[in-house]
């Protein structure tokens, strides 16, 4: 059984420890779970996450409950199938997604997994990040999965569900060391029905279109970052029935062979167009590192180089990078980061080599 130490990790060291223990079929013990955060320990998304992705495996576990900070998994396999899994309260469904997709690679039949919880919560991705972002990037690699969105829950009550399928899938490698001029650029904002009055989510959407528009942020154009003016930009400004109010913007630019996003939530008390700008001052900042990926997705595809190899540009190098890195050698896998002049690059062989 390997013995991991998750003191300097939080929940990805979580999620990235069960998809390498499921698909290597290396059993695993985490102790000290996110024990440098301030709540350590087991919180309601990584107990579903070990729920699905044991399930998935026949895992056998122990010590899996909120709050605990040690505990362990021993998978039989990876199976295919169909089940259902509560998250509970506002847990967070994408991430639970992320802990489950790389399984593709090990499956013999497709595996479909309805989650429920919480589709747009705090310190984690969106449901339309995962949607038009993450898994976009991946379906081009070779992963076979399908995303489908039944409603959406926010914080504190959750209530949202989705259901995500994957297929057996066989990976090319992640070739991500340089990014191309931004091709389009989609904004998506969502809100409650009930918030509608406001005029929320248009409001949401359109402050991210004009900000960019109108280069109102001083150096949105350059010819060292490769953005244009003529990108098109769409937007896209809904309205659904949820469980508690909430609002959620999420800016996606295509570059062709790669993408990065860049979203906000809708906080009591914040304008609107004040959580708009949050996230074209997060696509500012990405523009200016000249990466083909954001900072969040850099982190979550370190265990995809670990599985297909290639290499990843990152925004710049993270605590959360190196802790992910150094968790993944330790099943073995030959995964570098390296910083130079010409950026951090993440890299690792793909399986062939």
């Amino acid at each position: 059984m390997l013995q991991l130490d998750g003191r300097d990790g939080g929940g990805q060291l979580v999620r990235t420890a069960l998809s390498l223990s499921a698909v290597t079929g290396q059993a695993i013990c985490i102790e000290n779970v996110r024990g440098g955060r301030p709540n350590p320990g087991l919180k309601p998304q990584h107990v579903a996450a070990i729920e699905t992705v044991g399930r998935a495996t026949e895992a056998t576990v122990s010590g899996v409950e909120r709050g605990s900070e040690r505990f362990s998994f021993a998978p039989e396999g990876v199976r295919g199938g169909a089940f259902a899994v509560e998250v509970g309260t506002a847990g967070s469904v994408a991430l639970v997604c992320d802990a489950v997709a790389p399984l593709a690679v090990a499956l013999d039949r497709p595996l479909t997994v309805t989650l429920h919880g919480g589709t747009d919560v705090q310190w984690s991705p969106p449901v339309d990040y995962l949607r038009e972002v993450k898994l976009p990037l991946l379906r081009a690699v070779g992963l076979d999965a399908e995303l489908a969105v039944h409603q959406r829950g926010f914080y504190p009550v959750g209530g949202g569900s989705l259901t995500l399928t994957i297929r057996p899938s066989s990976l090319t490698a992640l070739r991500l060391r340089r990014r191309g001029p931004v091709e389009r650029l989609s904004v998506y904002a969502l809100a409650s029905d009930s918030l509608e009055s406001a005029s929320v989510a248009e409001r949401l959407a359109e402050t991210v279109r004009e900000r960019i528009e109108d280069g109102s942020e001083g150096e949105m154009v350059t010819e060292t970052t490769e953005i244009e003016t003529t990108a098109e930009i769409e937007t896209t400004a809904t309205y659904a029935e949820t469980d508690c109010p909430g609002a959620v913007v999420t800016l996606v630019a295509d570059c062709g062979t790669s993408r990065a996003g860049f979203d906000a939530l809708g906080r009591r008390g914040v304008p609107a167009e004040d959580v708009a700008e949050e996230v074209v001052d997060a696509f500012r900042a990405w523009r200016a590192t000249g990466a083909p990926v954001d900072e969040h997705l850099g982190d979550q595809l370190l265990v995809w180089l670990a599985l297909a190899g290639g290499e990843v540009r990152l925004p710049h190098s993270t605590a959360h990078v190196e802790t992910n890195a150094e968790l993944i050698r330790a099943f073995e896998y030959d995964l570098q980061v390296d910083d130079s002049e010409q950026g951090v690059v993440a890299s690792a062989p793909s399986p062939e080599e």
